[in-house]
């Protein structure tokens, strides 16, 4: 019989309408002890999300890892979801997670780079023979370039660099708890101001200097991005000034390239140079905040700029604008712009898809100034020198000043400032006393892991932006590694190669498998090149960035001009 319409159907269930109890909560409970070990390392705050890695990193250095409960009380302090949380502290190299039954790392990591130069210098022995020497208290891992490729063979104990460096030396600083950083001897704010610095930040506040006579200059001067791109450093200025604000600025201080040296040396000695560039450009483009990402690997950098930065704002020279220092947590793929805003922002160093380009919507989707270390720290000498000063010099037809990091086997490694277009000849010739006893030149790499390999016999090209791309290689940052004829190139390939497989972040499918099938290849004992011709042309058209882009450089490079070395 059917229902009589409107009437509510009654259930006589006894059941129903009454809620079980539950005898606890559902899910992972808050340890209250981790919850106030947070707290009391995070402080009181808005705890905005661009502040995440900030606090993995206090966790960390507090602890030596990052516990389940510690970010797990780290996501509720922060308003974040755990998984939020954990795949920010999984993606980056330098954080130790530790979940539920897993056993804590020993007290003192050892960090030894396995990179180029460093395996030229015998980088593979101390990683044969230090866990032994060391003992069992101590953790001994590879670790990609740091940085000092001058000083190689190179190990982090803690957060201490240790340069030159052997088995005894590391075991020893190991068991007597070196793992601090010293301070190198670097100019002060005191002594930057007695030589006349900041007076040109001072004109430009001032209004005694305009903008458009800053940028006249450095287009005159022939300025261009030193971190790799070679993009003119007034022109992007200008196009960060078209756009509508407010505007921000960032600077990539995560030099990650293997044989790039230069922003740790500029830093380490002039850091009041670079900070007032930096204070120029964000003025330039009336920028609300700066900030300032230096990678981990280079502690102490980042101890000296937080207590020269404090200088800087307590003496009123950043009114115009706020400056924010941020750590890198072990991540080549930050070198990358766009990677670099979103760790910034508290994420994943993905790269983004473009366009938009970060100039229109970078940190935050504000229009975002990006400039190199370097490209800064050369702003105040330009402008108080003038722009002829700056491109007076030059080799070979080219114009400017370059800082040449130089490793490999030359008698006098360094950063080398020489004037832009010198051959790689003139380079070990004039400015790093030759090549070492024993040596002759074989082939050197002229822009780092991704910049190709060059033969010998190619020793007059000018070594500048544009010059190397007829040949399959570019200048990139300048950093030049040579090898010797006692150094194999298929090696050497076969290193960096294993580099951009371990640095790759696996957003694209042609770099991450991309760069892991050609490391499987290049380690048969005969190379099936249409395959490896073919994966790099898949890697050079379809990654996202240009880590999976230049990765094929060092293959291409050793099978067209080295290709005796090729297994076959």
């Amino acid at each position: 019989m059917a229902e009589p319409v409107g009437e509510v159907k009654k259930f006589r269930n006894p059941g129903f309408g009454r809620r079980k109890a539950v005898p606890h909560p559902k899910g992972r409970q808050l340890d209250p002890q981790a919850q106030d070990e947070v707290r009391t390392l995070i402080g009181d705050g808005s705890h905005d999300h661009d502040l995440l890695i900030e606090y993995l990193h206090l966790i960390q250095d507090e602890y030596g890892h990052l516990s389940a409960r510690h970010m797990q009380a780290l996501a509720a302090e922060m308003r974040l979801s755990q998984t939020e949380v954990y795949e920010v502290a999984s993606f980056y190299a330098h954080f130790d997670l530790v979940l539920e039954d897993d056993t804590p790392p020993p007290p003192v990591t050892i960090r030894v780079c396995d990179s180029l130069s460093c395996e030229m210098a015998g980088a593979q022995e101390i990683l044969k023979n230090l866990p032994d020497a060391a003992g069992g208290d101590v953790r001994v891992i590879r670790a990609p370039c740091m940085g000092r490729c001058d000083c190689a063979p190179v190990a982090e104990v803690g957060h201490k660099h240790f340069t030159k460096t052997t088995v005894d030396e590391l075991a020893a600083a190991a068991k007597a708890g070196d793992t601090h950083p010293d301070l190198p001897d670097y100019q002060t704010l005191d002594a930057y101001q007695a030589d006349g610095g900041y007076a040109l930040l001072n004109a430009c506040l001032n209004g005694d200097k305009t903008v458009e006579q800053i940028i006249e200059t450095l287009e005159g001067a022939g300025l261009r991005g030193l971190g790799g791109a070679g993009f003119p450093t007034g022109k992007k200025w200008k196009f960060v000034r078209m756009e509508e604000g407010p505007r921000l600025m960032a600077v990539n201080g995560d030099e990650g390239e293997p044989g790039t040296i230069k922003d740790l040396h500029y830093l380490s000695q002039k850091p009041h140079q670079f900070l007032e560039g930096m204070l120029i450009g964000a003025w330039a483009v009336e920028a609300e905040a700066v900030y300032v990402y230096i990678r981990d690997e280079y502690p102490t950098v980042i101890k000296l700029l937080k207590a020269e930065i404090a200088a800087v704002e307590a003496a009123g020279l950043a009114k115009h604008t706020k400056i924010h220092l941020r750590r890198g947590a072990g991540a080549y793929i930050c070198g990358e712009e766009s990677a670099m805003i979103e760790s910034i922002e508290g994420k994943r160093g993905l790269p983004r898809h473009r366009p938009p380009f970060v100039a229109q919507k970078g940190i935050f989707d504000r229009p975002t100034l990006v400039n190199n270390v370097e490209s800064l720290y050369w702003v105040p000498e330009i402008v108080n020198k003038g722009a002829d000063w700056f491109a007076s010099h030059g080799a070979n037809g080219r114009k400017g000043l370059r800082s040449y990091s130089v490793s490999g086997r030359v008698k006098e490694p360094g950063v080398k400032l020489a004037p832009a277009g010198v051959t790689i000849r003139e380079l070990i010739d004039d400015y790093c006393g030759g090549m070492l006893d024993g040596h002759d030149l074989k082939a050197y790499l002229p822009g780092g892991a991704s910049g190709g390999i060059l033969p010998a016999s190619m020793d007059d090209i000018p070594l500048d932006f544009d010059t190397l791309q007829p040949f399959g290689c570019f200048i990139g940052s300048a950093a030049v590694m040579v090898l010797s004829d006692k150094d194999s190139v298929r090696d050497a390939a076969f290193n960096v190669m294993k580099f951009f497989e371990d640095e790759s972040c696996g957003q694209c499918t042609p770099c991450r498998v991309g760069t892991e099938k050609a490391v499987k290849l290049m380690a048969k004992e005969k190379w099936d090149l249409d395959l490896l011709e073919e994966l790099c042309q898949a890697m050079a058209d379809a990654s996202i960035c240009g880590l999976g882009q230049a990765a094929p450089n060092p293959i291409r490079s050793l099978i067209k001009y080295f290709p005796e070395e090729v297994p076959g």
